[in-house]
């Protein structure tokens, strides 16, 4: 486990699972994790701490990985990626279902959105989010894509030339949703990706 500050009884904890067959047998090198965890870097102003797996594209092994995140390792958020198109050994959407209490729609939806900006493939896509519960715990669950600059676009969404955003990233709603769960009050670098919160729901300093 990895983390960029101190101890804290707030800290978020993030589950990062890359599911790839090739990049578990060494065939390449995995890019998602790295840069999910440069993107938090950037874009995270409060405590954070990470776990990191990676994993071939089976379905029993990805949900056991997710329900373990959760259960043991009392991740608040949980993000994969890979595995989340038509092919026969795309099964992470079926795997993320099979351990989830609720459904959240609206992330897959945006996520699909924010990639047909560039691409028709996007459509393709069976990215999906949820939300795991226990008796003790909550954790909310996204499918993300498996390349750099899609992870980026996908989490921050798409600005103009002058930083003026033109599509809402997913992650601008993630705060929020890890607070209505009981999770830790989550601050972001409002240059990276700005939270989006009620005003009732926003902390003063």
């Amino acid at each position: 486990m990895t983390s960029n500050t101190k101890t804290d009884t707030e800290m978020l904890r993030i589950g990062l699972v890359s599911i790839s067959d090739r990049a578990t047998a060494g065939v390449y090198e995995d890019q998602g994790i790295p840069a999910l965890q440069a993107w938090f870097g950037a874009a995270l102003s409060s405590p954070w701490q990470m776990e990191t797996r990676l994993i071939p594209d089976d379905r029993a092994q990805i949900e056991q990985t997710l329900i373990e995140l959760c259960d043991q390792a009392a991740c608040d958020l949980i993000l994969t990626t890979g595995g989340t198109g038509p092919a026969r050994r795309d099964v992470t959407p079926e795997a993320t279902l099979a351990v989830a209490s609720k459904e959240m729609p609206g992330f897959g939806e945006q996520m699909r959105q924010i990639s047909l900006k560039f691409v028709p493939t996007a459509i393709l896509s069976r990215q999906v989010a949820v939300i795991r519960e226990t008796a003790n715990h909550a954790a909310l669950i996204m499918n993300l894509p498996g390349q750099p600059k899609a992870i980026k676009e996908t989490l921050e969404g798409l600005k103009d030339a002058d930083g003026k955003q033109l599509v809402a990233g997913i992650f601008a709603a993630v705060p929020y949703c890890i607070d209505l769960i009981g999770g830790p009050y989550i601050e972001t670098n409002d240059g990276v990706c700005k939270a989006f919160r009620p005003k009732s729901a926003i902390r003063t300093k």
